[in-house]
């Protein structure tokens, strides 16, 4: 017959309970996840220099000045003065747009999970990989303005129409005079 040592059970102090459960999820929470796992990677918004102006929000058009990196610090795009509607850009690049002011200028890195995952991303004139599968991001941004999502359609559609008289002024037979303000 196997012996059995027994260890008597003492009662738990009230409260050691609660505090025992927020250390397993403290544990969880930086990595150490003992059912959950390690939690994925977020953006990370670095401050260069702190704007004063409007945050943006979900439903704005930033207006910024930007590069984008890979983590070795090559540069595969860039711009000025390009308006961001954040609908169109990729998650992290929102998430992190919404964490900056007018006025400031940031670090933005992005997780691959959040940028383009697993697939490169290839220009699409050359065919060239620009950004290869599995790449952190890296984008130094500065927002120069924020406008509503509202104005900014307006601004288009006034900027499509000024095309448009331009084009037609530039052909050859049309009306002299035609389409001047």
């Amino acid at each position: 017959m196997t012996e059995i040592t027994r260890v008597p059970l003492q009662p738990i102090a009230k409260g050691s309970l609660s505090k025992l459960w927020l250390g397993i999820a403290a544990l969880a929470l930086v990595g150490g996840g003992i059912a959950y796992g390690a939690l994925p990677p977020s953006v990370s918004v670095e401050t260069v220099r702190g704007g004063a102006g409007a945050l943006v929000k979900a439903e704005d058009v930033p207006i910024v000045n930007y590069v984008g990196k890979l983590k070795d610090g090559k540069v595969f795009d860039q711009g000025e003065q390009v308006p961001m509607p954040l609908a169109q850009m990729i998650p992290g690049f929102r998430d992190g747009l919404t964490q900056m002011r007018s006025g400031g200028k940031y670090k933005l890195s992005i997780p691959s999970e959040k940028a383009y995952g697993a697939k490169d991303t290839k220009n699409p004139m050359t065919g060239e990989v620009v950004i290869p599968a599995n790449s952190d991001l890296v984008f130094d941004v500065e927002v120069l303005q924020v406008v509503s999502r509202a104005d900014y359609e307006r601004y288009e559609r006034m900027r499509q129409i000024m095309q448009m008289q331009q084009a037609q002024q530039a052909q050859p037979g049309a009306a002299p005079g035609a389409a001047h303000p």
